[in-house]
């Protein structure tokens, strides 16, 4: 009988305790300064908004209307370019339709909004990539008849998507920001 309750008590004290649970997975808690944002002037046909955190150099293929906005704290680079249509419109959107396709190896999921603005006569699209992809965002714009914008966010990191989910998410709201401010000249 005494080896009966004292297995009955050691049970009873067993069955008390909490089972060990796994943690669970995190991410890194991030906080980016709450953006405000400055139109962009030059000699290109475009305009648009940018984030003040950001540093807007020439991009480095040569053409004046290519842009780098970069954004040294995150490591990360949202890369323009223009080019003007001339008859070659359906080139153009091929091309910037492919560009998101180029992630599908790497991306668990492409997602794409289509984007109308008819006061500033722009219409394009922006993709967002999810997964370890090396381009998180892309979109373009444009007016049909006479430019074209294209833009992408990629980091100087190896692609974790675990790890720059905040920086992408930040930087995702930028682009559509700057895609809600394009005008054309």
């Amino acid at each position: 009988m005494r080896i009966f309750v004292s297995l009955l008590f050691c049970f009873f004290l067993l069955a008390c305790e909490d089972a060990a649970k796994p943690k669970p997975k995190a991410y890194l808690a991030l906080e980016y300064p709450e953006p405000s944002y400055d139109k962009i002037s030059s000699n290109c046909p475009y305009t648009f908004q940018v984030n003040r955190n950001t540093i807007v150099k020439p991009g480095k293929a040569g053409n004046p209307c290519w842009l780098d906005v970069e954004y040294p704290n995150m490591k990360g680079t949202i890369f323009i370019t223009y080019q003007p249509v001339r008859n070659n419109l359906e080139k153009l959107l091929i091309d910037a339709q492919k560009l998101p396709l180029e992630h599908t190896i790497k991306a668990d999921e492409i997602e794409g909004d289509t984007y109308i603005n008819k006061r500033h006569e722009t219409y394009g699209t922006f993709y967002e990539v999810k997964g370890d992809a090396a381009s998180q965002a892309q979109f373009y714009l444009t007016d049909s008849t006479t430019h074209f914008l294209t833009g992408s966010i990629y980091f100087r990191a190896k692609p974790n998507f675990d790890s720059i989910v905040p920086a992408a998410a930040y930087l995702k709201e930028d682009i559509r920001h700057l895609m809600e401010t394009v005008e054309w000249k």
